[in-house]
C-alpha cells in the first residue's frame, strides 16, 4: 500500500482543480464526495482501478492488512477486487476525490 503525498514545491499549492487535473491527467473520472464524521464504509470491493485523493479531514484506510491515514494531498491507489473499507477520523469531514480509472 503506497500514499502519494502532494508535494507543493513540485505541484504548487493543493486546490481541487490541481488535484482533479492530476488525477484526469493520470486517465481517471474523478468524482467529488463529502463525508461526514462518523461515515464508515465497512470491508468491500470495486470492479475497476480506483485512487482515493483527500482535499481535507482524515481518512482512515484499511487494504490488505495495513492501515493508513489520507490528509490533505494524499492519494491511494486501490486496485480492482482489492478489500478494503474507509472510516473518517476526528471531528472533521472529509472532502474527496474519488477517481476511476476509464478503461
Amino acid at each position: 500500500m503506497h500514499v502519494e503525498h502532494w508535494d507543493t514545491n513540485r505541484e504548487g499549492p493543493l486546490s481541487e482543480e490541481a488535484l482533479r487535473r492530476r488525477l484526469e491527467a493520470r486517465g481517471y473520472v474523478v468524482t467529488r464526495y463529502v463525508y461526514p464524521p462518523g461515515t464508515y464504509f465497512p470491508p468491500h470491493t470495486h470492479d475497476v482501478d480506483k485512487i482515493d485523493a483527500v482535499l481535507s479531514g482524515r481518512f482512515r484506510m484499511t487494504m490488505q492488512g495495513h492501515t493508513v491515514i489520507l490528509e490533505a494531498g494524499d492519494t491511494l491507489v486501490v486496485p480492482r477486487g482489492a478489500e478494503h473499507d474507509a472510516e473518517v477520523v476526528g471531528d472533521e469531514p472529509v472532502i474527496s476525490l474519488d477517481a476511476v480509472k476509464i478503461r
